[in-house]
């Protein structure tokens, strides 16, 4: 699993609980991995920019894997609701690739 301080996932190689192995790239890749990072405590836009958190997960989800979506209110001068996310299947990591790294390297 990848941290806040190297390079981004590109590609991640995973099994899905006992579904067949899966390849996710780009943004995909680095969605499932930063929820694999985030654990329990799932990832927020304000905690893991990114542009489209949504459009990530709802193409994650259409690729079988469980994501909840936890509305949660935040205070401040802009205050309104934004989303948490939280993996909820088991997830094996069979190979990851990070950015510069060699895709289809043996």
């Amino acid at each position: 699993m990848g941290d806040l301080f190297s390079a981004p996932i590109v590609e991640l190689h995973a099994r899905i609980d006992d579904k067949p192995p899966q390849v996710f790239r780009g943004r995909f890749a680095w969605t499932l991995d930063a929820l694999l990072h985030a654990g329990a405590a799932g990832c927020t836009p304000i905690s893991r920019p990114a542009p489209r958190w949504s459009h990530y997960v709802w193409r994650l989800r259409g690729d079988g894997v469980s994501i909840e979506t936890i509305d949660e209110r935040h205070a401040g001068p802009f205050a309104v609701q934004h989303a948490r996310y939280v993996l909820r299947n088991r997830v094996q990591v069979l190979k990851s690739v990070r950015a510069g790294e060699a895709r289809h390297a043996a």
